[in-house]
């Protein structure tokens, strides 16, 4: 379940949004990292969901089940482990001809970052993902995602 946000406005009852319409109000408000021609803003837009619908939580499972979990459940920590494999071949594939995931930096490398970022503390490799590799080198030499993966 996502986290609801309560927003309320003088001239209107509480609102509640999923946390990625919050997510995608702040960008739209700041016009950063999210592009405004129709085609670009809705490829960054499919590949933030697709990090929102997959990466987050299929990543965050695998964390759970593999790291904190008080049973270690085999078959949990193969499925989701599985699951986090094919989603960096997707990444893997879809940055084979682009610098970033959506071409120019965007929300869409912003969200999904510090997921792929922890390969490690994941147990997991991406020696099999060269482009993915490449990309996480590049995204971790920028100096503000160096200041955000300091936040804990």
């Amino acid at each position: 379940m996502l986290a609801r946000i309560v927003r309320l406005t003088q001239d209107k009852a509480p609102q509640t949004d999923e946390e990625w319409q919050e997510f995608i109000a702040v960008w739209e408000d700041s016009c950063e990292f999210l592009p405004t021609e129709q085609k670009s803003r809705f490829q960054v837009l499919q590949w933030l969901m697709f990090q929102m619908g997959g990466v987050g939580p299929m990543f965050g499972q695998l964390n759970h089940f593999k790291r904190f979990a008080p049973e270690k459940l085999p078959y949990a920590i193969e499925r989701y482990e599985k699951e986090t494999v094919r989603i960096y071949a997707v990444l893997d594939k879809q940055l084979q001809d682009n610098e970033f995931i959506c071409g120019d930096y965007s929300i869409a490398d912003i969200a999904t970052y510090p997921w792929v970022a922890i390969y490690e503390f994941q147990g997991l490799t991406l020696d099999n993902y060269p482009n993915l590799k490449r990309w996480v080198d590049m995204v971790q030499q920028r100096p503000a995602v160096q200041r955000g993966m300091q936040v804990p």
